[in-house]
């Protein structure tokens, strides 16, 4: 009977990763500093499509660790990085200094690691979702209601 290799972990199954988020995040230096850069930086620089771009890439970084098993709760940091990401980087140049110092795909990356290695993250990640969407709906909520009083106060000025 032949030997069989055990089968790769999932951490082992995804040291590929470690490759795209140098690519994306450090893999360039800028002379005579410490400071590290990668496409997501470069890319970024194109407004719209570069930061489009970026974020399928990292989206699809968090969909292959969803297939793997990752929980619930490091799959929703890793969104919470990305979304920062999109969300500042889409600032004019304030956005392209963002991503120099945040770099969303290695914050996911360490995330990955301390998930499979050391085992954190663990766990459903249903009660930040909620907790989030209840914010979300209060914020909704609010802005209605502002809405409505400034209409309100707009009518009885004008009539």
């Amino acid at each position: 009977m032949a030997h069989q290799s055990p089968s790769p972990t999932p951490y082992e199954d995804l040291k590929w990763l470690d490759t795209v988020s140098d690519l994306l995040d450090t893999r360039y230096r800028i002379p005579g500093t410490n400071i590290r850069f990668g496409a997501d930086f470069l890319l970024g620089l194109i407004p719209g499509a570069g930061d489009a771009l970026t974020f399928g890439i990292s989206g699809l970084l968090v969909l292959v660790m969803a297939r793997k098993g990752a929980s619930g709760m490091v799959l929703f940091k890793m969104i919470g990085n990305i979304v920062l990401d999109v969300i500042v980087g889409a600032i004019p140049i304030l956005g392209d200094l963002f991503d120099l110092g945040y770099k969303a795909n290695r914050r996911n990356l360490h995330l990955m690691e301390e998930h499979y290695k050391e085992g954190r993250h663990q766990g459903s990640a249903w009660g930040p979702v909620i907790l989030v969407a209840l914010v979300l709906l209060g914020l909704f909520v609010l802005t209605i209601f502002v809405i409505w009083r400034i209409l309100s106060e707009l009518i009885q000025l004008l009539f």
